[in-house]
């Protein structure tokens, strides 16, 4: 996150403050699309009530720090994705029990589970190393660079040691839940926002780095939040394995979206555009009848 910080610029985060319409746009689509798509897939698919309920979850978390990894990754916009992060998060407080209580009426006492405090120190994650990422790229803005291909480095070292520790320990745990239904669910959902996302803020005529912003705030959650409250609200025998669930999601959540970032920098890296061939190259192309010929004689 202190390497995100380094990308952030004071003067566009002032701008997006001022005049928030692409965070306005994004916050809507956060909170609009994600329950809605999590009850219609509970719905598709004909899930249990459990099965629903963690679904549904899922889908009223706020946006977390993978957004604004995963905005990087596709050259997005890092200052309207650190601000629209903030504001979902900051909004989850209000939002997350109200988008429960009118998704899961008939269960008791579910709105009620969400977890204040775990908002808030998601909240501090998130604007405490990217403020100290600002101060760097604004007082010392030779180093900003170095940081950031630091952090992006030690990310993706310990993400993958992450995912060899949570195969080794809880694996076979999570291949006890991997129903169709579940699988489809836990694919389709982020997909969904992703896919929506940038549709919508095309529509809207945003640019391009913004485009793949809104896309990425629109289909990633904060799991943290939405496994906390699995856990705040269920017992561990009432929710039994379906408190694996939003790692499954994770992996698709994260799997998705960094597959076709790898796809991207590899087809960014192979085509060459034609502006990019040098004139004196371009002669080597003529044929022998097309090449000028040597004036003979002294120069002038």
């Amino acid at each position: 996150m202190v390497s995100l910080g380094c990308t952030m610029e004071i003067p566009k985060i002032k701008t997006y403050m001022l005049k928030p319409r692409e965070v306005l746009l994004a916050v809507l689509m956060q909170y609009g699309i994600m329950p809605l798509t999590a009850f219609l897939m509970a719905k598709v698919f004909q899930l249990s009530p459990l099965e629903a309920v963690t679904v549904l979850i899922c889908g009223c978390s706020p946006g977390g720090n993978l957004s604004n990894v995963l905005a990087l990754a596709f050259q997005g916009d890092m200052n309207l994705s650190i601000v629209m992060t903030t504001c979902s998060t900051v909004l989850a407080l209000g939002m997350m029990p109200l988008l429960l209580y009118l998704y899961c009426k008939g269960i008791p006492n579910i709105q009620n589970a969400v977890p204040f405090l775990g908002i808030f120190i998601a909240l501090l994650m998130t604007l405490l190393p990217c403020a100290i990422g600002i101060v760097i790229n604004h007082r010392f803005p030779r180093f900003s660079h170095i940081i950031t291909k630091m952090g992006m480095g030690i990310l993706l070292v310990s993400a993958v040691i992450i995912a060899i520790l949570i195969g080794m320990t809880i694996g076979s745990e999570i291949m006890l839940i991997m129903t169709p239904p579940l699988i489809a669910t836990a694919s389709l959902m982020p997909l969904t926002g992703y896919v929506l996302g940038y549709l919508l803020s095309t529509a809207f005529r945003f640019s391009g780095p913004c485009r793949r912003t809104v896309s990425m705030e629109t289909g990633c959650q904060n799991i943290q939040l939405c496994a906390t409250i699995l856990k705040v609200a269920f017992s561990p025998d009432t929710i039994g394995r379906l408190y694996l669930f939003p790692f499954l999601y994770f992996l698709f959540q994260a799997g998705e979206p960094l597959l076709l970032a790898v796809l991207l920098r590899c087809y960014q890296k192979l085509s060459v555009p034609a502006d990019a061939v040098k004139p004196e190259e371009k002669h080597e192309y003529l044929s022998v009848d097309n090449k000028i010929p040597e004036e003979k004689g002294p120069k002038i």
